[in-house]
């Protein structure tokens, strides 16, 4: 796996391959200075980037999950129900959408911006996404 220790997106496809217990390996990626050897492998430059053992390679995190899902079926992440299994990245598209704020507040306020109406508008969604995984009543909520 072709990876950022700190991005977020690379995170989710280290998540389910440590989910499922697939042995892996991480090469960390500088994304400001870009290997050429990575642009090879995948010109967009974006991590995560999966290379399996044949050489093949996959990017985007959640085809690189669903791929890793679909080839390892063991401790499947999704429900079989396809309502449910529906359900599930309906969830995980609403939070791929609150995790930008845990980087734009930051830089901004570092750029000596009014960091308020973001930090208002993150703790709003992070309400949403708490209520909607409380009525889940998953093992973590409710």
């Amino acid at each position: 796996l072709y990876s950022m220790r700190f991005c977020p997106f690379a995170q989710r496809t280290r998540l389910v391959l440590n989910a499922k217990g697939i042995k892996h390996d991480i090469i960390n990626i500088n994304l400001k200075n870009k290997p050429d050897w990575f642009l090879e492998k995948n010109p967009l430059g974006l991590v995560p980037t999966l290379e399996t053992e044949s050489g093949q390679v996959i990017y985007e995190s959640p085809i690189t999950c669903d791929y890793l899902d679909e080839v390892y079926p063991q401790k499947k992440l999704l429900p079989s129900d396809p309502f449910e299994r529906a359900q599930q990245k309906m969830l995980l598209e609403h939070f791929s959408k609150v995790t930008p704020y845990f980087y734009k507040i930051p830089v901004s306020r570092a750029k000596g911006e009014d960091v308020s109406a973001l930090e208002a508008e993150l703790k709003e969604k992070l309400s949403q996404l708490s209520e909607t995984l409380v009525k889940k009543k998953s093992k973590f909520f409710g």
